[in-house]
């Protein structure tokens, strides 16, 4: 007996909202959501379900009746495809008022919390071509077009680019990303046309076969450029790209390669090579300059992290005095971006390498009043790590995606500083610990920061202050 066909056809609905991961909504005359790809709120399709869920479907929309207001048209050849930039096809002015309702909606929904004050979002002035650093894998099995697997036999299938969404083993070949200004594009695409013209192996991550495996490009304010290749071996073929890089793009301050023999392409666990200039670029925000690594997390849009922490820095309302921990310091951007307000900033992160640079920096930078410490956030930051550094006024987060650890939020509440500033890539699980504060802490003010035009991505900065006794 055959498959029951799942699919339902549901016409002329209107896209209601948008939803998580980039996704569009709309619902049936019965109230069900149906999350889509490529929707713009206002517009009126007919819709295919391929998916039936507990309370909801997924689906595809096959023909558009009315377009919606905020839509625009895509500069992307690639959108739709590599699934990078989900909202290209959206009015910018569109995508921060759908950013805001989200994290409005995160904060009052899930963390049943409502701030006394919401500041405007901070846009980008800046929506395309805003992106420091960007990371592309080589494939020789590249993602295929439906004409082109008719003709299998006749085309190159290597390719340098993203990951397919949904398809870890697929890759498309990018010609040109909005995301990077250049000479990113010009440097992926010679870099890319070099191993083609020499037969340079691209990598097959399902067979693990291949030389090329991961280019990685960034970038700064200060004009700097870092390329870095990842390789399953190096031999002439290689040592001749490295030095075509060299010749052709003398803008390149820090070239760089890595030899990787593992199953995945991560590169914390791998020795970072220097094949010409420096093993570093320099970022500079203020009167700061910040070493950044091959391995250095740094805020992905320069431009915006200024607001970001200049917001943050708004919220602490530091004294002369305080005391200031900052938790989550990575390379102690925003340790030193306050340090000339307070008397003492002691940053803490989980990454030995982040902690080495923020102290680095920190003396490069002629700062004496931070202080660094590598450890686990919710086993280093302890009743011991508060006897030797004296009780913070003001707490500084800014945690990963999954937010802060239980046992860290439970720390916050035994130390009770008096305020906090709270910085979060993910609104979802500040929410949630923003609920758990609650009893002891107010929300006195949020701000979203815009930090990545045409996704759905955004940060968020809350102020919190104790109760009044």
């Amino acid at each position: 007996m055959g498959r029951k066909n799942r699919q339902q056809s549901f016409n002329q609905c209107t896209i209601v909202d948008t939803a998580a991961k980039g996704k569009s909504v709309a619902k049936t005359a019965e109230g069900i959501p149906i999350f889509l790809n490529e929707g713009v709120p206002g517009d009126i399709v007919d819709i295919t379900t391929f998916r039936k869920r507990k309370g909801y479907y997924e689906g595809k929309i096959t023909h558009y009746h009315h377009y919606s207001e905020d839509r625009t048209d895509a500069v992307c050849t690639h959108f739709g495809l590599c699934g990078g930039c989900k909202w290209q096809h959206m009015q910018y002015t569109a995508q921060l008022k759908f950013k805001e309702k989200e994290v409005s909606e995160n904060l009052v929904r899930l963390g049943k919390v409502t701030p006394e004050k919401t500041l405007p979002i901070m846009a980008c002035t800046q929506p395309y071509f805003y992106r420091n650093k960007m990371e592309f894998s080589f494939s020789s099995n590249r993602w295929l077009t439906q004409a082109e697997i008719e003709k299998n036999d006749t085309i190159d299938k290597t390719a340098l680019g993203f990951h397919k969404p949904g398809m870890w083993d697929k890759i498309i070949d990018i010609e040109k990303c909005h995301l990077q200004a250049d000479p990113s594009n010009e440097l992926r695409n010679a870099i890319k046309a070099f191993a083609r013209e020499n037969a340079l192996p691209f990598y097959h991550p399902k067979l693990q076969t291949g030389q090329l495996r991961t280019l990685m490009i960034r970038t700064s304010s200060t004009g700097q450029i870092m390329v870095l290749l990842q390789v399953s071996y190096t031999d002439d073929a290689f040592w001749q790209l490295m030095e075509h890089i060299k010749t052709n793009f003398p803008s390149v301050t820090s070239l760089l390669y890595v030899v990787n023999t593992k199953v995945n392409d991560t590169l914390y666990d791998q020795e970072v090579l220097c094949y010409a200039g420096e093993d570093h670029i320099v970022e500079k925000m203020e009167n700061l300059h910040f070493k950044i690594g091959a391995k250095t997390f740094y805020q992905t849009n320069s431009e915006q992290a200024h607001l970001l922490y200049q917001c943050a820095r708004e919220f602490a309302q530091l004294k002369p005095d305080d005391i200031v921990y900052d938790l989550y310091t990575g390379i102690g951007t925003i340790a030193q971006f306050m340090a000339g307000k307070a008397k003492k900033v002691i940053g803490v992160d989980v990454v030995p390498d982040s902690i080495k640079a923020a102290s680095e920096n920190a003396q490069a930078n002629k700062i004496d009043n931070v202080a660094f410490e590598v450890g686990d956030m919710k086993d280093v930051f302890n009743q011991a790590f508060i006897e030797r550094h004296g009780k913070a006024d003001v707490v500084v987060t800014d945690p990963p995606r999954e937010g802060m650890h239980k046992k860290v939020v439970e720390q916050l509440i035994q130390l009770r500083p008096k305020r906090m500033v709270y910085v979060s890539c993910n609104s979802a699980t500040q929410a949630r610990d923003l609920q758990l504060l609650a009893p002891y802490y107010k929300v006195v003010t949020s701000r979203a920061v815009d930090m990545f035009p045409q996704t759905h991505h955004v940060e968020n900065v809350v102020l919190l202050e104790q109760h009044s006794s």
